[in-house]
């Protein structure tokens, strides 16, 4: 697909990865209708695309997890731009914590927007896209859909439904033999992204990106190369390729390696973080930000040596358990 003047719509666009993309398909020529619950941050994006890049940007306010207002959102775009060719599902929120100290109704918004937002968005998006007949439907995942990791079972539960949302609506787009639609999936690894300092926190710990850190933009790049080249499924980071390579061969091996590595890595030695529901319940204040101040733009010498450490646990790992 052509991306210059294409209509792409963003979910989640105030901050992190969805900004990252919004700005790079307004950079590439796209019409760009940015989804949020935070208004002053959609138009603070709205004007760095229209200003920066002179592309048409449509600032949407509403929460995900509406499934009229989603339906009423695609019905807008198509009367305004008459058609929808790229939808983007990527609103995610997160709770980090023992599963035991989540709250349950904690457990329940993080699936709630995780999954039934990405839901409310392809039910709208492939009605639009059944009828033209055409059109792109990206859903960004995590590398933890693949490989689980402990302190956030939420999380790692949503991504886990969205490999598997993503994969049986590609079956049935291929029965229905409607080869201009097509659904890809798109699985970052650790993303300077400020999830992790917006997320739920009961583990009384400061919550980290996990090195190597990737810049968001790096996942932008990847999807707005799915909208010109549509991919079933993208790993984003060499580390989380690695990774996802490993637990295929060695997966019990992989999972103790990973969950050290959350231990060490992910969480803070520090136990002084307060327990909050972060942004689950309502959105966070300000203008937003794409990173997250993890420092996503490490040289890649840095990415590389984190892979290196990655693999040297896990061949400790492996003697210990021959031995």
């Amino acid at each position: 697909m052509r991306v210059r003047g294409s209509v792409i719509v963003i979910t989640g666009a105030s901050s992190g990865i969805g900004r990252a993309a919004a700005l790079s398909f307004a950079r590439a020529g796209a019409v760009v209708v940015l989804v949020a619950r935070r208004a002053e941050a959609l138009e603070t994006v709205a004007e760095e695309c229209r200003e920066k890049h002179g592309a048409e940007a449509l600032p949407v306010a509403l929460d995900v997890t509406d499934a009229a207002a989603v339906d009423g959102l695609a019905q807008r775009v198509v009367d305004r731009f008459g058609r929808i060719d790229g939808w983007v599902n990527n609103a995610s929120v997160s709770a980090f914590g023992a599963f035991q100290d989540i709250p349950l109704e904690d457990m329940r918004r993080v699936l709630d927007i995780n999954v039934m937002g990405y839901v409310h968005g392809c039910r709208s998006a492939l009605e639009v896209m059944r009828e033209q007949r055409h059109g792109v439907l990206v859903n960004v995942a995590s590398v933890v859909g693949v490989i689980p990791q402990p302190y956030a079972v939420p999380y790692t539960m949503s991504k886990f439904a969205v490999r598997a949302l993503s994969l049986a609506l590609r079956q049935e787009v291929r029965l229905e033999k409607m080869s201009g639609v097509k659904v890809c999936a798109v699985l970052p690894s650790g993303i300077d992204t400020p999830l992790f300092g917006q997320a739920a926190n009961y583990s009384g710990r400061k919550v980290r990106a996990m090195p190597p850190v990737y810049a968001p933009e790096r996942v932008a790049r990847t999807i707005v190369d799915l909208m010109r080249v549509p991919r079933r499924e993208v790993v984003v980071g060499t580390a989380g390729r690695a990774l996802a390579l490993q637990y295929k061969f060695a997966p019990r091996l992989t999972e103790r390696a990973l969950a050290v590595q959350v231990n060490r890595a992910h969480l803070s030695r520090k136990w002084t973080a307060p327990r909050a529901a972060g942004n689950l319940h309502s959105p966070a204040a300000g203008p937003g930000t794409v990173h997250g101040g993890f420092h996503g733009r490490r040289r890649t010498v840095v990415r590389r040596l984190a892979t290196v450490g990655m693999l040297l646990a896990l061949v400790r790992l492996r003697r210990r358990h021959t031995s």
